[in-house]
């Protein structure tokens, strides 16, 4: 997932935002505990996250894939004082561990837990975004996306991760890898749809910006 080299990468890492100390906590029980630590976004990623959402200052962020709250934490330093941020994770035995760390930092009032499917929770939510952050299953990408276009306010950012899938959508397809696919069909669809305009960053996996016009 790092494709500048990494005395470069390193430099650039040196230069940012340095992590806050309950997000290193969180990581390193997330390595110790939990499986697949490597969907952790990261420190750089993380305050590359913080920052867009401090430029947008959302009162309303919906998370489309919790994992263990990293990102959650880092979209929600950016929210409005009054301001919610709405995750969603499938995985029901990471609920806990997440509120553990949503409590302990200053805006565990502010995050609110969905546990489930994203399908049949988003359109539940009666409510619309400034800012959405889709970090879940690939293969269902360009569902989220339909399903969350109609719910963001004009202006309002949808930030998609992984959209370089290690370097899997400049290769040869193989038609039974349905994640690349997706993905490829993902980015198409944020390019060519007239209702935003987008940017892609070659940020650690790839990180989508969209406008909604």
């Amino acid at each position: 997932m790092y494709f500048l080299p990494e005395k470069l990468d390193d430099y650039v890492v040196a230069h940012s935002e340095e992590e806050p100390e309950l997000l290193q906590q969180l990581t390193r029980e997330t390595y110790q505990k939990i499986l697949q630590p490597i969907m952790l976004s990261g420190p750089y990623q993380g305050r590359v996250l913080s920052m867009i959402s401090k430029l947008v200052r959302p009162k309303t962020i919906l998370e489309l894939g919790t994992f263990t709250g990293y990102a959650t934490l880092c979209l929600a330093e950016g929210l409005d004082k009054n301001g919610q941020i709405h995750t969603i994770d499938i995985n029901e035995e990471l609920h806990d561990f997440q509120r553990k760390y949503f409590d302990k930092s200053a805006y565990g009032d502010q995050i609110i837990q969905h546990t489930g499917s994203a399908l049949d929770i988003i359109p539940a939510l009666d409510m619309t975004f400034d800012l959405v952050f889709i970090d879940a299953d690939k293969p269902n990408y360009v569902n989220y996306f339909h399903l969350i276009i109609e719910k963001l306010n004009p202006g309002g950012i949808i930030l998609s991760d992984n959209v370089l899938w290690h370097g899997k959508v400049v290769e040869p397809l193989n038609e039974k890898d349905t994640s690349t696919k997706a993905v490829l069909e993902f980015n198409t669809l944020l390019k060519d749809d007239h209702r935003i305009e987008t940017v892609l960053l070659p940020i650690r996996d790839g990180l989508t910006i969209s406008r909604k016009k």
